[in-house]
């Protein structure tokens, strides 16, 4: 994407995750947000309070952005409003995930775009999409996972549903990256923008299909299962032995009536006073008694070293994997040898593991170019480019209309 120039005026993660995969392709994306709201994402996660430049510290911020250059403006001030409008025409892209009234408070709305630039591309992110009874409501990602039904199916049998923090976000910034790409193809051909409406909802139940289509087709509610799934058993989580007063946990999942004989041999004849249950050689058996298999299951495994049950499961053809805790996710031996995470250097925060887009180009040895801006760290360099004098943007800064950091602070 070298030569596709894209504003960013999204906020939180799913819109910045979809302009970063713009950025991951080489569009020049400028990140825009305002000293007197800035990106609610800066305000979550680990804080930092006491230390210099707090805002500066967001995990997801900081992963999110990369590629990027960024600047504010204050869309509520006429000028701030009036040089984003400047912007816009100059670029390819425009991507905002605002709700809808705020859009049209604002005069960006389609046709005032289209009217700047009829090359411009306008991709909207709302929550519910441009029509309907819940067009002007806001959502997150915990909303979506509700409508979705994916919190409906998440949790144990007799426990409330739960949500799933927040996948689909980057699911929603993903499916917008995805209609952009399409929109630029056709911009080939026709040469003229189009109006994308990526609404976060439809991007949740585009990956949650099974649970609407079990229903509509079949007539079958998908119900919460804990950790079991619909084809494996024994498939669930169990504690292994404590390692340095932290707890571990073996993932294992049986889809086969080989795997299960695999597994009978690697409990071996002490426990086959269990194993040797005839009923058990099938699946069917196997999901009859799955509450006994997981009984039997945990009090083996609570005598195990993690590393190594694993290890022999999956000699055996298993499928079988340590639970990963947050703090060994970016130390994972298979995701360090593929190089997923990839470390650059912070202006604030210094350097960090930072993850990769989740694919990879046979020409591309590096995605992390450059670090997540500061706030308002390009503000001159972007604001020359549109034809402003050293002078008019010092007095946006006294004025407000950028800076550098939040209002107040």
């Amino acid at each position: 994407l070298e030569g596709v120039r894209v504003l960013d005026a999204t906020a939180w993660w799913a819109g910045p995750s979809a302009c970063q995969m713009l950025a991951n392709l080489g569009a020049d994306v400028i990140r825009m947000e305002s000293i007197q709201r800035p990106d609610g994402m800066r305000m979550a996660g680990a804080m930092f309070l006491q230390r210099e430049s707090w805002w500066e510290w967001s995990s997801i911020t900081l992963a999110a952005n990369t590629n990027k250059r960024g600047i504010t403006l204050n869309l509520a001030d006429p000028e701030g409003l009036a040089l984003c409008k400047r912007l816009i025409a100059s670029c390819d892209v425009f991507i905002e995930n605002f709700s809808p009234r705020v859009v049209e408070s604002f005069g960006l709305d389609w046709d005032a775009v289209h009217a700047l630039s009829p090359r411009t591309i306008q991709v909207r992110m709302p929550a519910f999409g441009l029509s309907g009874p819940w067009r002007d409501n806001v959502g997150f990602a915990q909303t979506m996972e509700q409508i979705s039904g994916l919190a409906w199916t998440t949790g144990h049998v007799d426990d409330q549903p739960r949500i799933q923090r927040g996948p689909c976000d980057p699911l929603a910034g993903m499916h917008a990256a995805y209609a952009t790409l399409v929109a630029l193809a056709e911009r080939e051909h026709t040469g003229r923008g189009s109006l994308l409406e990526c609404t976060m909802v439809e991007g949740a139940l585009n990956a949650a299909a099974e649970i609407a289509i079990e229903w509509s087709a079949y007539g079958v509610e998908l119900g919460r299962e804990g950790n079991r799934g619909p084809e494996g058993a024994p498939q669930n989580v169990y504690a292994c032995r404590a390692r340095d007063g932290r707890e571990q946990w073996l993932a294992l999942a049986v889809a086969s009536d080989a795997q299960w004989r695999a597994l009978v041999e690697e409990l071996g004849p002490a426990h086959a006073d269990w194993t040797g249950d005839a009923e058990l050689a099938t699946a069917r058996g196997r999901r009859a008694k799955h509450d006994l298999l997981d009984a039997k299951l945990a009090a083996w495994a609570a005598t195990r070293e993690l590393d190594d049950v694993v290890a022999r499961l999956v000699a055996r053809g298993i499928p079988a994997a340590p639970v990963v805790d947050s703090r060994e996710t970016s130390r994972h031996p298979q995701l360090v040898a593929r190089g997923f995470f990839e470390t650059v250097e912070h202006p604030v925060v210094g350097a960090h593991p930072l993850p990769g887009p989740p694919f990879r180009y046979a020409t591309v040895d590096r995605w992390v170019r450059t670090p997540t801006p500061t706030m308002g760290q390009h503000n001159r360099e972007v604001l020359r480019e549109v034809g402003l004098s050293d002078a008019e943007i010092d007095a946006l800064e006294a004025s407000e209309v950028i800076g550098t950091k939040p209002k107040g602070l």
